[in-house]
This record gives C-alpha cells, sequence and structure tokens, in this order.
C-alpha cells in the first residue's frame, strides 16, 4: 500500500478487503469506541468534524455515520487512486489528496483526527512530527487504532489472507504491517512527545492498540 502508483483493479480489491478486515476483525469497533470516548461530551445536535489521515478507502464515513448522524468527515490519502475509489464510494465524503507529513489544513480544524492502521507506515522521528501535525489541527483529540506487534498476530494474519484473500497486496502487506506494530512502551513514548494532553492505552480485539489521546484546555 506504500507504493502511490498502484491504481485500478488490484488497489480496489485490496482496498475492498481491507473493509472487510477492518469489519470482522475489530478495525471499526476500536475506532467507533475511541471517537465516542473523544465526542462524548458534544451534543449530538451539533455537527463532528474528523479528519482520517491515510484514508485509504474511506469506508469509516459510512460506520460513524450510522452511530452520529451530524458528522462532517475529511478522508486524507496520498495515493490518488485511492482518493478517487474513496470519492466515487462515498459521495458525502470530502477527500483531500495530500501527505500527513505536510498538513494542508489550519490550526484547529477538526474536532478529532483519527488514523487507523497509518502511523506503522513511519520512521520514529516522522512519527514525532507527525503527531505534533495531528494535534495542532485537532480541536479535542486524536484516536489512533493500529496494530499490537506479536508472533500471535503475524502467524495468524499470515494464515488468514493466504487462505482468504485474493489480493496479492493484502497478503504480502497484512504480515509486513503486523511486524511493524507497535508495543505498549512504544506509544507511551511516542505520545510522551505531547504536552496538555491525557492519554489512554488499551488492547483491543484483534491485537489492536486504541490510543485516545484527549487535549486539555
Amino acid at each position: 500500500m506504500d507504493d502511490m502508483s498502484i491504481g485500478g483493479e488490484p488497489l480496489d480489491q485490496a482496498l475492498r478487503e481491507l473493509d472487510m478486515i477492518n469489519a470482522k476483525l475489530g478495525g471499526y469497533s476500536t475506532s467507533l469506541q475511541g471517537i465516542r470516548i473523544l465526542a462524548q461530551h458534544l451534543p449530538q445536535t451539533e455537527t463532528l468534524t474528523i479528519l482520517d489521515v491515510g484514508s485509504g478507502g474511506g469506508d469509516l464515513v459510512n460506520i460513524v455515520s450510522s452511530i452520529r448522524a451530524n458528522t462532517k468527515m475529511t478522508a486524507l490519502d496520498l495515493n490518488q487512486n485511492a482518493c478517487e475509489y474513496a470519492a466515487r464510494e462515498h459521495p458525502s465524503l470530502h477527500v483531500v489528496q495530500g501527505s500527513v507529513l505536510a498538513l494542508p489544513f489550519r490550526d484547529r480544524s477538526f474536532d478529532i483526527v483519527h488514523a487507523s492502521l497509518f502511523l506503522h507506515h513511519f520512521t520514529e522521528s516522522q512519527l514525532n512530527e507527525i503527531l505534533q501535525s495531528l494535534s495542532a489541527v485537532a480541536r479535542y483529540g486524536i484516536v489512533i487504532n493500529d496494530l499490537r506487534r506479536s508472533v500471535f498476530a503475524y502467524i495468524g494474519i499470515t494464515l488468514l489472507t493466504r487462505l482468504f484473500s485474493r489480493s496479492n497486496m493484502v497478503k504480502h502487506d497484512g504480515p509486513l504491517s503486523v511486524s511493524k506494530g507497535f508495543t505498549k512502551k512504544e506509544l507511551q513514548q511516542l505520545c510522551s512527545t505531547l504536552s496538555s494532553v491525557s492519554i489512554s492505552i488499551r488492547r483491543r480485539w484483534a491485537f489492536r492498540w486504541l490510543v485516545c489521546i484527549k487535549k486539555i484546555s
């Protein structure tokens, strides 16, 4: 998924399978819990604005809108082909092609910033820069949904993708992503670079981390 030149049916197939994986293996439920935690003090009558970075196919918009009607979501992805897929599949979604390393948004533009299965693609130095930028554009906080590095998770995703996936991208990237996942100590160290925040880090099924970073006014 790091190859920005990939498009057409190979990318579409991978994005469809990632949607299924997130639905079946706790991805969407983890993101929804984090969003609920950070948005719990906002009245349902108010519009909730969310920036989804590394959004891929943009499928999260359907999941969030099913529990909160007044939601305006912006999807950011570097891959133009993924952006075109997301805009085509989700007309209500505001899709922006751009880099998380140079966010094209003003400070405090969104209530919540969300990053799912995305941050493990970056180096430690890049992650520190990215987290500072995400915090700047968020009014209330950041939801991180990412993988817990584990031998069992690696074996499990390898077997599942070999048995059920029709996408070569998913078969390759699934195990690779797990090997690049985080330990709790690594997430704690990463989040410690932020000031004026409260942080919770929770284990979620299956082999996921839910990190809620709430900004303290």
